[in-house]
């Protein structure tokens, strides 16, 4: 499949359609979408920053990058948020491509070290995340994994 991984803030008309998209995904109100957006667009900071995998016109995965992904740990920042590839294109790497292009892309930025919490065992760390702690997501009563990865390219022996 040919898709090819966007940054917003090089295709900022497709702003609307990339808040809509994650909002329909996570049910996260379309208008803070949207805000966080504006400001990545704004510039000035590294973060926020999002990031589509697309393919004809067709947004196909995708994922952002937040000060804090609503947890505890307001230490362990910026966060990987709303990662999520369409179902009838998963199997097909686009997740450990978006993972890897955010990381290596925040790394330019001046970002030394992501942070993402999970749900989810054994699958981030095909790309190169590591477990850290537990920490509790807002609203939980149950803690969720916290990964960290050094932002750049993975070595080449990974």
């Amino acid at each position: 499949m040919e898709y090819k991984i966007v940054r917003l803030r090089e295709c900022p008309e497709r702003k609307d359609e990339a808040a809509a998209w994650f909002h329909e995904k996570w049910g996260y109100p379309l208008e803070a979408y949207r805000e966080s957006m504006e400001e990545c667009l704004a510039g000035g900071s590294p973060v926020p920053q999002w990031y589509m995998a697309a393919t004809e016109g067709r947004i196909i995965g995708g994922l952002g990058v937040i000060e804090n992904d609503f947890h505890d740990r307001k230490d362990l920042t910026p966060n990987v948020c709303a990662v999520y590839v369409e179902e009838d294109c998963r199997c097909r790497g686009i997740a450990g491509a978006l993972l890897d292009h955010v990381c290596s892309d925040m790394g330019q930025l001046g970002i030394s070290t992501l942070y993402l919490l999970t749900d989810h065992t054994s699958f981030y760390e095909r790309y190169g995340w590591e477990f850290f702690c537990m920490a509790l997501g807002d609203g939980e009563d149950k803690p969720s994994r916290m990964y960290r990865r050094p932002c750049g390219p993975l070595p080449a022996s990974f």
